[in-house]
């Protein structure tokens, strides 16, 4: 069965989506919409690297990710303003690992697999990495689920049941970095932010419970990577951005049925 590269496709897409419409459920609980995407755009410059000194492109991303988001963390309350220094940060890194690359002589890259993804080439190997990934970090979700909800509503009453948001939010920074990861082979780095919002986006209108918003981003997000997929196959358009065309079609088609309920009633 997986012989078929359609097949590891799909599996990858359900994959990446299941790990990042849950997490995108706090990353827009938390309006950190502009985080997310300064932690992918940080992920071309860890290809890079890892290119470079020869090691994993999952391991290296990774530690680029997480050091973007930590280095933010770290910056905000500083002085600087939330959304200048994500800006500052995002377009830096996205150029600096963009100059990285064009110095690694005698390699043939393409970027544009890296900028918008190339699920159609997702490998054995790869589809490994990638529920590997998304397990470990729906894992984390979950076992900090009500930590990360109390730390999300309100940090007082989290110092008061004797939880520290500081932690909670390195959980969610090594989450994001661990979903920037596994995603930059299925929607690139600058598709991943797409698919942590809009899913999660979409189901806030259709959730009573927190509980209930992430699954329903997370089916969401299945639905949005199967239907993305056989779209491009269809009509021979870029599968990653196809993906987000899904999504954004959910979300807007969700949106308006909610408001014509709430003009009906």
């Amino acid at each position: 069965m997986l012989d078929d590269f359609m097949v590891r496709a799909t599996l990858a897409g359900v994959g990446v989506a299941f790990a990042a419409a849950p997490l995108g459920c706090f990353v827009v609980w938390r309006r950190m919409a502009y985080f997310g995407d300064a932690t992918a755009h940080a992920a071309i410059l860890g290809v890079a690297l890892a290119l470079a000194l020869d090691m994993s492109i999952f391991a290296g991303t990774v530690a680029v990710a997480l050091i973007m988001a930590l280095t933010v963390t770290h910056l905000a309350g500083r002085g600087y303003a939330m959304d200048t220094l994500l800006g500052v940060l995002a377009h830096s890194a996205l150029a600096f690992g963009l100059v990285a690359v064009s110095f690694l002589s005698g390699m043939r890259i393409d970027l544009m697999a890296y900028l918008f993804g190339d699920i159609l080439a997702v490998s054995r190997m790869d589809l490994l990495v990638i529920w590997g990934g998304a397990a470990l970090v729906v894992g984390m979700l979950v076992w900090r689920w009500s930590a990360l909800l109390t730390s999300t509503l309100n940090e007082e009453l989290a110092y008061a049941g004797g939880l520290d948001p500081r932690r909670e939010q390195l959980i969610l920074t090594i989450s994001l970095a661990i979903t920037v990861a596994v995603a930059i082979k299925v929607v690139g780095v600058l598709l991943i932010a797409a698919l942590l919002i809009i899913p999660a986006a979409a189901a806030r209108g259709l959730a009573r419970t927190p509980e209930a918003m992430a699954v329903i981003a997370a089916v969401i997000g299945a639905i949005s990577a199967v239907a993305g997929l056989q779209g491009a196959y269809l009509f021979d358009t870029p599968a990653g951005p196809s993906i987000v065309c899904v999504a954004a079609i959910l979300f807007a088609g969700l949106n308006l049925i909610g408001w014509r309920s709430k003009s009906g009633a």
